[in-house]
């Protein structure tokens, strides 16, 4: 026997012959040949094995006489796609399909019907029965693979799937990054803009408050009172908001100079209570929540207090009266951010205003840190609070969160960096004793702005001061190198061509003792590091204010000179 005819032991073969000795002829031939056969007694019993498994059928002409076969019928119908079950018809002499309508039917009701017949020789019957089972054999076979292409098919699919849904959140993490990165790249744009605006608005601001505290001296002295007093005091408070706003441009540009401190913002937010009160009114419930255990921050003080003010009124103006307004801090460990203002992952101390009141629509919610934007009535607002709060917190490496519901309220998060170290107590600066400086002091002023030059020139000479005036680098190194006897340098921070740290640098390599006063409309705070306070005043100056600068400069090159001799 060849392997390729050799027949699976699970291989069956049923037999319905319900007349004379076929049946049992019929297995015993095939049991000879290895061939598992099994008699059924009635059709129901062939129906039941079939059902069972089989892989054939051996059916004499007149089981099918008599008989309703449509069970039978009804099952091969029922059939899959992969199956054809075959069936061996033995009919009798002379009763070929040719002259026998019987087999014609039974083709067409049966499909896989070969016919035999009788009698017939052992060999044939073997021959015909292999014949089959092969071609069973076969249709397991292509459902075996259909079932795995299936298989794979489905596994592909899921895959196809899962890189397809993969793919999708590519594209949504990069539309999502690439708007994050348009609108910082907006930001940045508009922050350089209204930086370049808020420096030269500040030189001009200078030269108009400058002036008009020249007019008041003069209606001071001239007994000028009424309405022209009136006019100058509209001018200067109109001129000091201006400068107001400036400030709030420059913390949104993130040039403002800050100083960080290690903070408790539960110390911080508690003190301010009263001035929330005083701020907010009786209309609206302020409450607190502090967080146990709260993180120290490292943030600029007076910065954060602004900030906090500033989402307080905001948030008073979306509340109806008796609505609620709640401060609360806590500690914050971040992930990725979700948008450009959040701060990077991390550990962060949170500061969170929340209101009770109209909460924001998605357009407002779109623009809101948009410097002058505002859904205020003309007047009521400048649109900078939340610009300035956003410039703030980014600039101290920190971020802001806003979860907002139209008709609900607003929960606005300031997240500034921690700090593992102790809280900064307050320290007292050293103080001007207020004493006369040294006189005559010679003062070399170098500004490239005329206007500002000529003001800061009047105000000291007013105080008699010996002014020398310049309006570049150039110009201050070829004074310094004729003029020997200059006693403190008034340097404007940002001029073309050199900037006023290279200007200071270099002349600190030769006059290494000269006092230098930095005057800035603006400046980066990384520019000034290095640089304290003392050394710096910022545009618009008042006279007062410039010259105690000066003379605490000079007196405290005096004491430097005097411990150095002694």
């Amino acid at each position: 026997m060849n392997r390729s005819d050799s027949i699976e032991p699970a291989e069956r073969t049923l037999i319905l012959a319900p007349r004379g000795r076929d049946a049992k002829l019929a297995q015993s031939i095939l049991q000879e040949a290895d061939i598992s056969a099994q008699i059924c007694g009635s059709l129901q019993e062939l129906l039941g094995g079939i059902a069972r498994g089989c892989e054939l059928a051996i059916v004499t002409e007149e089981a099918f006489r008599g008989i309703d076969i449509r069970p039978l019928v009804d099952w091969v119908s029922r059939q899959p796609a992969w199956s054809d079950f075959p069936f061996i018809v033995l009919t009798e002499h002379g009763g070929g399909v040719e002259r026998n309508p019987t087999a014609a039917q039974l083709t067409e009701a049966l499909g896989s019907v070969s016919f035999l017949e009788r009698p017939f020789h052992p060999t044939t019957l073997i021959s015909v029965v292999r014949t089959h089972l092969r071609g069973r054999r076969r249709q397991y076979e292509c459902r075996r693979l259909n079932e795995e292409l299936e298989e794979r098919v489905q596994e592909r699919t899921r895959e196809l799937g899962a890189a397809n849904r993969q793919l999708l959140a590519q594209m949504e993490e990069r539309e999502r990054v690439e708007s994050a990165l348009s609108q910082m790249q907006r930001l940045e744009a508009i922050g350089q803009l209204t930086s370049g605006v808020a420096h030269d608005f500040n030189n001009l601001l200078t030269v108009v408050l400058g002036n008009i505290a020249f007019m008041e001296r003069d209606f001071a002295a001239r007994g000028i009172d009424g309405k022209l007093s009136q006019r100058l005091q509209f001018m200067r408070a109109a001129a000091e908001r201006g400068a107001k706003l400036t400030d709030l441009l420059l913390s949104f540009s993130r040039r403002q100079r800050l100083e960080p401190k290690v903070l408790d913002l539960n110390h911080t937010i508690a003190n301010m209570h009263d001035l929330l009160h005083s701020t907010i009114g009786g209309s609206v419930q302020i409450e607190t929540s502090l967080a146990d255990g709260l993180w120290h921050a490292l943030v600029d003080p007076t910065q954060l207090e602004l900030a906090v003010l500033n989402l307080a009124i905001n948030a008073r103006d979306a509340i109806s009266v008796g609505g609620r307004l709640t401060v609360s801090t806590n500690n914050a460990t971040l992930g990725e951010p979700a948008s450009a203002e959040e701060p990077a992952a991390g550990d962060y101390v949170e500061v969170c205003v929340s209101d009770s009141g109209s909460g924001m629509s998605p357009s407002v919610r779109a623009r809101v840190f948009e410097p002058f934007f505002t859904t205020k009535e003309i007047g009521k607002g400048s649109g900078l609070g939340l610009s300035q709060v956003l410039g703030f917190a980014k600039q101290s490496n920190g971020g802001v969160r806003i979860d907002t519901v139209e008709g609900r309220g607003t929960s606005i998060r300031i997240f500034v960096p921690c700090s593992d170290l102790a809280e900064d107590r307050a320290e007292t600066a050293e103080p001007y004793d207020g004493g006369a400086p040294r006189m005559p002091a010679r003062i070399l002023i170098v500004d490239d702005d005329d206007a500002v030059r000529q003001i800061a020139a009047d105000i000291l000479r007013d105080r008699c001061y010996d002014v020398v005036e310049v309006g570049s680098a150039g110009a201050a190194f070829d004074v310094l190198q004729s003029q020997t006897d200059i006693d403190l340098l008034l340097l404007d921070f940002a001029m073309p061509g050199m900037s006023g740290a290279e200007v200071a640098q270099r002349i600190r390599t030769r006059y290494p003792k000269l006092p230098i006063l930095f005057v800035t409309g603006y400046a980066d705070r990384t520019t000034l590091a290095g640089i304290n306070e003392a050394q710096t005043i910022g545009k618009p100056f008042r006279s007062d204010d410039l010259c105690t600068k000066i003379a605490s400069a000079l007196n405290r090159d005096a004491r430097g000179i005097a411990q150095q001799t002694a």
